[in-house]
């Protein structure tokens, strides 16, 4: 029966039903019928024959799609890998050349402006979105990650050091001060701002380049990705200190109102831990940028107190006695800054009055090199003094001229030449790129040290070398070897020191290097016969014209005592504890000529270790070792 209720007869289709044909019939020929007496079969489930090609077709054409995508992608990003790459290898090329000086800008803004012109085209090849999706292929994205974080770290500090310099050398051509000698304020504010962008972008580059592994990289990428993270890390040590310190200059130097700094002559002809005992105190008041020297006290004028100006710790007093806080000259016993300042400052309120805002500390060293950039200066005994031959004159000849037991026509000459100098510099004597890079060395070598007595603005300075906070966190695993006179004279002008390192161990479980500091005492013929302002009081049974000193070894915050020797032998002192560190006074005897050499054998951290040290006439307050 058809779909109408018509019977069809044997072997003909049912009208309205599609039946199936298998590939195997013939074209056009029917199926076959069923066998008689066989119920017929169930037809089998139709199959969209059309439809499953068209999917085949488009599956197809979607791979292929992908492939050539894939490829492309793969091009692109080789492309772009050799863009960034072939501009980096020029920007390490560049790079080694840059530095960030304030003491010669000029080359340096031509140096950035070409590093830029490489970082730029370095970042923008490695930051489109293809690169960053080809970051997660296995091993392939470790390398082009580690070309991004190179290439963009790379210009970032370059391009917010590039405005930094640019302000920096338009206001050293002739911004920096007046026709007065007066600072502009205004103008350093706005250089201090760019600084402190550039040192947060090289510390953040720092930070993001360090964390790369070399070793994980080709060999073609992991040599130039040490170089930028040697060159970055130097950058950051550049631009670090000097953005903590760009932004106090202009409240510093009275912007924000009047400031008033002692200056402290540190006499190095007797030596002290920070450098010299205190030889002079000058009052210097800061107003707007206006330099003024306001008043003048020898440590004759500042004699010594009944009792400390301020309370002394336990462990001050057991390492100095109250010494320490009962002569100014004595202050400077600690090799930590911030307590000689506070001493001195509280010794000038109590005996001269007003408030401290702050205190700078120098040596003859440094002071010779400031006379080098303001030029000759008048000297207060006659003639002119130079740059070159100012050490011998204060810490030599002075004393010859000016010879009274008590010293003091030898301080007053002292403090003449201080008020002298610093007095030059506020009136604009000077270039402001010699004067930077004068204050700089002095500042590289441990020769000047600030500290302020607004605690923001202390808190800055003691993370930077020119704030000598020895025993705070920022320096607490770098040791110290320290020089007192205990002549009570002036010999040590005639001392030549050094340090230098021997039998470096830097590998094994205890890597370590051995510090040698040597002493030769170099007077002139005939020294015994000088005044006892030259020779001192050495002791009945010791000779005149000998010179005793003592070596205080000071171990890192935290480390065990230091293995120290004299002359190759083991010795020991006095041991005490100051801030978490082992101290250990040992004693030196020298005779004319005679030199001695005192070992300490240093743990090194990193495969390296930096030394803090007395600065001398012949050396400066520091002293650093690599391994390799």
């Amino acid at each position: 029966m058809d779909a109408t209720g018509t019977a069809t007869g044997p072997g003909e289709p049912v009208r309205g039903v599609v039946v199936e044909q298998h590939d195997d019939s013939p074209a056009g020929a029917a199926p076959p019928a069923p066998a008689p007496g066989r119920p017929s079969a169930a037809p089998p489930e139709p199959r969209p024959a059309a439809g499953r090609g068209r999917t085949r077709v488009v599956v197809t054409r979607v791979v292929a799609v992908v492939l050539v995508l894939l490829v492309l992608a793969a091009a692109w990003v080789a492309l772009r890998a050799w863009q960034a790459v072939s501009a980096l290898q020029d920007a390490r090329a560049l790079l080694g050349g840059v530095e960030l000086d304030a003491s010669s800008v000029g080359g340096a803004a031509a140096d950035l402006t070409s590093l830029r012109e490489s970082t730029s085209r370095a970042a923008a090849a490695a930051s489109d979105p293809v690169w960053r999706a080809a970051e997660v292929v296995p091993w392939a994205g470790d390398q082009l990650e580690a070309v991004r974080v190179v290439a963009t770290s790379l210009d970032a500090v370059v391009g917010d050091a590039l405005p930094a310099v640019a302000d920096l050398g338009a206001l050293l051509d002739g911004g920096l001060r007046g026709p007065d000698g007066r600072f502009d304020v205004a103008a350093l504010r706005t250089v201090a701002a760019r600084v402190e962008t550039a040192a947060a972008s090289a510390a953040e580059a720092n930070a993001a380049v360090s964390a790369l592994d070399p070793d994980a990289l080709v060999g073609r990428l992991a040599d130039p990705v040490r170089q930028v993270q040697e060159a970055l890390a130097r950058i950051d040590g550049t631009l670090g200190p000097a953005g903590n310190v760009a932004g106090l200059l202009p409240a510093m130097l009275g912007g924000d109102g009047p400031r008033t700094y002692l200056v402290l002559a540190l006499n190095t002809a007797e030596l002290r831990a920070a450098g010299g005992i205190v030889g002079t105190v000058v009052a210097v008041r800061v107003d707007d940028g206006a330099v003024t020297v306001v008043d003048r006290r020898t440590t004759d004028e500042l004699r010594e107190t009944d009792e400390p100006v301020l309370a002394l710790t336990d462990e001050e007093v057991g390492t100095w006695g109250d010494r320490l806080g009962r002569w100014i000259q004595n202050s400077a016993l600690t090799p930590h800054f911030p307590r000689t300042a506070e001493l001195v400052a509280a010794r000038w309120a109590r005996d001269v009055g007003g408030t401290v805002d702050g205190v700078v500390a120098t040596d003859p060293v440094a002071v010779a090199g400031l006379v080098g950039a303001t030029g000759p200066l008048p000297d207060p005994d006659g003639g002119t003094l130079h740059g070159s031959g100012l050490v011998d004159v204060l810490l030599r000849e002075a004393y010859l001229r000016h010879s009274d037991e008590r010293g003091k026509d030898a301080d007053e000459y002292f403090g003449a030449v201080a008020s002298a100098v610093v007095g030059a510099v506020g009136s604009g004597r000077g270039s402001p790129q010699a004067l930077l890079a004068a204050g700089r060395g002095a500042v590289d070598e441990r020769r000047l040290h600030v500290w302020s007595a607004h605690p923001d603005e202390q808190a800055r300075l003691a993370a930077t070398v020119a704030g000598g906070a020895f025993t705070s966190a920022t320096f607490a695993d770098q040791p110290g070897v320290f020089l007192d006179d205990a002549t009570q004279g002036k010999l040590g002008a005639y001392l030549a020191t050094g340090i230098t390192f021997r039998d470096a161990r830097c590998t094994g479980p205890d890597p370590q290097v051995t510090a040698v500091l040597r002493l030769h005492f170099r007077p002139p013929d005939g020294v015994e016969h000088l005044t006892r302002l030259v020779t001192g009081y050495p002791g009945d049974d010791v000779p005149l014209g000998t010179l005793l000193t003592g070596v205080s070894v000071w171990s890192a915050q935290g480390g065990p005592p230091l293995v120290v020797t004299r002359d190759d032998e083991p010795t020991t002192g006095l041991v005490t504890t100051v801030a978490g560190r082992t101290v250990q006074q040992i004693g030196t005897r020298l005779t004319p000529g005679q030199v001695q050499e005192v070992t300490v054998d240093l743990p090194l951290q990193d495969g390296a270790v930096t030394l803090w040290t007395t600065p001398t006439t012949t050396s400066p307050g520091v002293a650093s070792f690599r391994c390799g």
